[in-house]
C-alpha cells in the first residue's frame, strides 16, 4: 500500500506565490531588462547616437547657410536702392555713389557700369588713405573694365536670370593692410525699372574685412543664439572655412565664441553670396563619438541599477512571503494551541463536576480535592483567556492599564500562593526570595500579576528534567527587579531576540511538543514597557535561563505599604 505524502501548506503558498510573481513581475521586468540592453548594444555598434547628432548639426548648418546668403541677398538688395538713376550726369553718379557707400560701412567698392558709356566705381571713403587699398582699387578697375567690355552685353541677360537678379562673384583675397588671408565677394545686379535691352547694370563689392570681422561672426552667433533657445545642454561652436584648405591646420576664416582646436563634427558648403567657403560646426569642450559613448554607459548603468532594484526586490519579496507564510504557520499553530489548552482544563471541570453531580464521592476530603481541582483548572481557563483578550486589545490599540499605589512584595506574594499548589504538585523545588521593606508603587495589579504568571509558566513547561523554579524581588538602585529563574531547556543566543515576538516559539522539540499559544512573553515585554521598564533574558542552551523584569520607581520612594 503506498502512503501519499502531502507538502505543507505553507510550502504550497509560497510556490504559488513565487510563480504568480514570476510570471507576472520578474519576466516580463527580464525581458524588457534584456530588449533594452540589447538595443542598446545596437546603438553603441552603429553609433545611431552620433548620426542623430549629426543630422541635428546638418540642419543647422543648412538653416545658417540659408540666413548668411539670404543676409548678403538683402544687403545687397538695400544697396541697390540707393543706387543713381540712370538719366543723372556722370558727376551725380558719382556723388550718390560716395553717399551710399559712407551709409553701408559692410562695402568697399560700388560702380555702375554702361555698355555704351563705360565704367564709373567708387570706393569705401574711411579707406583712401590706405596705399594697399588705393593699388587693389586700381586693379579692380582694371579688372572690370576689361572684363565688362567683352562680355557687358551678354552679363545683363544672366544676371536676370538669377535668384534675386543677383550674380555673384568671390574668392581668397587679402585685408586693406594687405596682411592676412580675408575673404572678398562681389554682387552684380541690374535695375528692374530699365528696359531689358538696356545694357546697364551695377555692383557692389563687400570688405573683405568688415566679412571677416563683423559679418560673419555675427551670423555664426545668430545661428548658435536660435540652437540655444532650442536645447541648452551642450554648447556650440561654428566656424567659416575655405573649402580647399586643410581644415585641421588652417585657421578658419571666422569663428563662433568657444571654438577651440580640432576639426569639425560636420561640414556644409556654401554657395552664391560665398562660393568657396563652407561652415563647420562642432560641441564645445567634446565631440559627438564622446556624447554616445557617455550615454551608452548611463544607459548601462540604469539597466544595472534596474537588476539591481529587481533583484533587491526580490530578496525582499522573498523575504516578506517567508515572513507572512511563518506568521501564518504561527496562527494557525496559535489557534490548534490554544484550542487544546482550552479543551483540557474544560474537559478536567466537566469530568470532576459530572463525578461530583452523579454522587460518586462519598469522602469530603475527596469532594474538597475534587472542589479544588475544578477552581485552579478554571483559573488557568481564565488566565489563557485573559491572555488572548490582553493580545486581542494590544493589537487593536484599545489595551489600557488601571495604574494604582500598589504593594509589590504582596502582590508577588499572593500570585506565587495561588501557584504554589501547583508547582508542587509538579514536583519543582521552589525557592522564593520577596523583599518585603519596598515602597509601594504604582502598577496595573492584575497585568503585572499576569506578566509574572506567564513567566512562571513557561518555566514550568520547558523544564523536563532538573525542576527547579526561583523568583526573586528586589530593589537595586531606583528600580525594582523581579527574577524567574529555572534549570531548563534554555534557549539559544540566535533566538532570544525573538522570542518576544507574536506567536514565536523556539526550535527546541520541548517547546514543539508542549502546547502553547506564543504570546506569554509577548505580553510580557508590552506589560513591562507600558509600566517604562523592560524586560530581559539570560539563558544557555541546556542550563536553564533567568527573566528579569526590571521597573522603576515612579514619583521617587514611599513609605512601605502594610498588607
Amino acid at each position: 500500500m503506498k502512503l501519499r505524502r502531502n507538502k505543507p501548506q505553507g510550502a504550497n503558498t509560497r510556490f504559488r506565490l513565487f510563480l504568480t510573481l514570476g510570471l507576472a513581475v520578474v519576466l516580463p521586468a527580464l525581458m524588457l531588462i534584456l530588449v533594452n540592453l540589447h538595443d542598446v548594444k545596437s546603438i553603441q555598434r552603429d553609433k545611431k547616437v552620433e548620426a542623430l547628432i549629426h543630422r541635428d548639426f546638418q540642419y543647422i548648418l543648412s538653416t545658417a547657410a540659408k540666413n548668411v546668403t539670404q543676409r548678403a541677398n538683402t544687403l545687397t538688395e538695400e544697396a541697390r536702392e540707393g543706387f543713381p538713376e540712370d538719366n543723372d550726369t556722370d558727376t551725380e553718379k558719382h556723388r550718390k555713389l560716395s553717399l551710399m557707400l559712407a551709409r553701408s560701412p559692410w562695402l568697399a567698392h560700388a560702380f555702375v557700369y554702361d555698355c555704351d558709356k563705360g565704367l564709373i566705381l567708387e570706393s569705401q571713403p574711411k579707406y583712401s588713405n590706405e596705399p594697399v587699398f588705393r593699388d587693389e582699387r586700381e586693379r579692380t578697375v582694371k579688372m572690370f573694365s576689361g572684363w565688362f567690355s567683352m562680355e557687358g552685353r551678354e552679363m545683363g541677360g544672366l544676371i536676370r536670370g538669377k535668384a534675386h537678379q543677383i550674380m555673384w562673384y568671390g574668392g581668397p583675397t587679402k585685408g586693406v593692410d594687405g596682411t592676412g588671408n580675408f575673404y572678398a565677394t562681389s554682387a552684380f545686379f541690374v535695375f528692374p525699372k530699365l528696359p531689358m535691352d538696356r545694357p546697364v547694370f551695377g555692383g557692389v563689392t563687400y570688405d573683405p574685412l568688415y566679412l571677416k570681422g563683423t559679418y560673419f561672426p555675427q551670423a555664426l552667433e545668430e545661428a548658435i543664439n536660435l540652437k540655444v533657445n532650442e536645447d541648452t545642454t551642450q554648447p556650440l561652436a561654428m566656424e567659416v572655412v575655405f573649402n580647399d584648405l586643410d581644415i585641421e591646420k588652417d585657421p578658419p576664416l571666422a569663428a563662433s565664441t568657444g571654438w577651440g582646436p580640432g576639426k569639425p563634427e560636420v561640414t556644409q558648403k556654401l554657395d552664391g553670396a560665398f562660393l568657396g567657403l563652407g561652415l563647420g560646426i562642432k560641441f564645445q569642450g567634446t565631440t559627438a563619438e564622446a556624447i554616445g559613448r557617455r550615454w551608452v554607459i548611463q544607459s548601462l548603468l540604469i539597466l544595472g541599477v534596474l537588476s539591481v532594484l529587481l533583484i533587491g526586490g526580490l530578496v525582499l519579496t522573498y523575504r516578506s512571503v517567508n515572513k507572512q507564510v511563518a506568521l501564518a504557520r504561527l496562527k494557525s499553530d496559535f489557534v490548534s494551541n490554544v484550542s487544546h489548552e482550552l479543551r483540557t482544563p474544560l474537559a478536567l471541570i466537566r469530568l470532576y463536576a459530572e463525578t461530583l453531580e452523579l454522587g460518586r464521592i462519598t469522602t469530603q476530603e475527596k469532594k474538597d480535592e475534587y472542589y479544588s481541582i475544578i477552581r485552579k483548572e478554571s483559573e488557568r481557563l481564565t488566565a489563557l483567556i485573559n491572555n488572548i483578550l490582553d493580545f486581542s486589545r494590544i493589537e487593536a490599540g484599545r489595551k489600557e492599564y488601571d495604574f494604582r499605589d500598589t504593594d509589590i512584595s504582596e502582590l508577588v506574594r499572593s500570585t506565587l500562593d495561588a501557584y504554589r499548589y501547583q508547582i508542587e504538585q509538579q514536583g519543582f523545588i521552589f525557592e522564593e526570595s520577596i523583599e518585603s521593606s519596598l515602597p509601594a508603587m504604582r502598577v496595573d495589579r492584575e497585568a503585572i500579576a499576569r506578566a509574572l504568571v506567564n513567566l512562571i509558566n513557561n518555566a514550568l513547561k520547558y523544564s523536563n528534567q532538573e525542576k527547579f523554579l526561583g523568583v526573586k524581588l528586589y530593589r537595586s538602585n531606583s528600580v525594582l527587579k523581579i527574577e524567574v529563574v529555572d534549570r531548563g531547556i534554555g534557549i539559544d543566543r540566535r533566538e532570544q531576540a525573538r522570542i518576544f515576538e507574536k506567536f514565536y516559539r523556539t526550535c527546541d522539540p520541548l517547546v514543539h511538543d508542549t502546547k502553547g499559544s506564543g504570546l506569554g512573553l509577548s505580553l510580557v515585554q508590552h506589560i513591562t514597557h507600558a509600566h517604562g521598564g523592560q524586560v530581559e533574558v539570560e539563558s544557555t542552551p541546556g542550563r536553564g535561563s533567568k527573566f528579569t523584569v526590571t521597573l522603576p520607581f515612579k514619583g521617587g520612594l514611599q513609605a512601605p505599604a502594610t498588607a
